[in-house]
């Protein structure tokens, strides 16, 4: 019977994602999109890589970067300001993307770097904050097995605290990176190229064309990155350790 009704759901939602890529299709035609698409085919995969260029190596440093944060606000003194500083961090995050990017460019010009930069510090949060909660949902009585099996600190880490929270931390990742893809459209307005240019030309020229060609390009990164992070989840992290996850946070 839950087979069945799983096999009718399932074919449902294929029923209605045709139906919406059909619709899709007919309104990017309408617009204009697919003959634009068929004649600036070189134009559209160029600002595609350097937009992708954008989003790898942000979201490549914010990890670099935010992993060990969130990590050091959970060993030893660094725990009395963990709070404060994830508040901080909170009210950071409410800052609009356009005026971080438009504070960087202040202080470093015009530029790849400035975008990256921009990028980087608007990406840090949801890293931060996963990873300290990854790290302080983990059972003590796990963490004391694995000193008693005479584990250093760092293998502790490593060995223990990493594999147990790596689902959550994760999903953060996934969620900057996905974020990261819209935010990188703004990278046309300091000169760090990407999908933007085609954005912003077409609603400066009142253009569906344009416009639409740097919009479905990175609606469909986002998805693709989405769908990667998902198939990287399922392959690396144990089962059993999202099921507590879910249990957990029912």
């Amino acid at each position: 019977m839950h087979s069945a009704q799983s096999d009718r759901s399932g074919r449902f939602w294929v029923l209605v994602a045709v139906v919406f890529a059909f619709a899709a299709g007919a309104f990017a035609e309408h617009q204009g999109f697919l003959s634009f698409a068929m004649e600036h085919p070189r134009d559209i995969f160029r600002l595609l890589g350097q937009h992708l260029q954008l989003v790898l190596t942000s979201s490549a440093i914010a990890i670099a970067v935010g992993v060990p944060l969130g990590t050091l606000l959970t060993r030893g003194f660094m725990r009395r300001y963990r709070d404060w500083i994830l508040n901080l961090l909170g009210i950071c995050q409410t800052v609009p993307s356009l005026a971080v990017i438009a504070i960087a460019m202040v202080y470093m010009g015009i530029g790849k770097q400035t975008a990256i930069f921009a990028l980087v510090i608007y990406s840090l949060l949801p890293i931060i904050r996963n990873t300290v909660a990854g790290l302080a949902s983990i059972d003590p009585v796990v963490l004391d097995a694995g000193r008693g099996m005479g584990m250093t600190p760092w293998q502790v880490l490593l060995r223990v605290e990493y594999p147990n929270a790596l689902y959550i931390i994760l999903t953060g990742i996934r969620t900057s990176t996905v974020i990261n893809v819209g935010t990188a459209a703004l990278s046309f307005l300091v000169g760090g190229g990407g999908l933007g240019d085609l954005i912003f030309t077409g609603i400066a020229m009142v253009d569906p064309a344009y416009m639409l060609a740097g919009a479905v390009p990175t609606a469909a990164l986002a998805i693709a990155l989405n769908w990667v992070f998902g198939q990287l989840e399922k392959r690396i992290i144990s089962p059993g350790l999202v099921y507590e996850h879910h249990t957990t946070a029912a």
